[in-house]
């Protein structure tokens, strides 16, 4: 599902309020989001899972057209862990 999938689904679902406003809404709670893991910070949906960064050590990898190394500078990726009730949802038989 995409971003615009999902401001429309939410807008149907929801007759009263205007696709603007859902747009708007879904926008600015990814932007939260985003804000606080940029923070370092914990984004924790109950039932969904958690957002946060992990660090990755800078390391020497290798080119692998070439075998050649090259120096992995440290960086920093978003991490998701499902939630225990996503889980189970998802590994339900239905």
């Amino acid at each position: 599902m995409t971003k615009s999938e999902l401001i429309q689904h939410i807008s149907e679902q929801n007759p009263h309020l205007f696709h603007r406003d859902v747009e708007r809404i879904v926008t600015t709670i990814f932007d939260e989001v985003a804000e606080a893991l940029a923070r370092g910070d914990r984004v924790e949906l109950r039932g969904f899972g958690a957002f946060s960064v992990k660090r990755r050590d800078a390391r020497v990898g290798r080119n692998p057209r070439t075998g050649e190394s090259v120096e992995v500078s440290e960086k920093y990726i978003p991490f998701f862990k499902t939630g225990k009730q996503l889980r189970e949802r998802l590994n339900t038989d239905s």
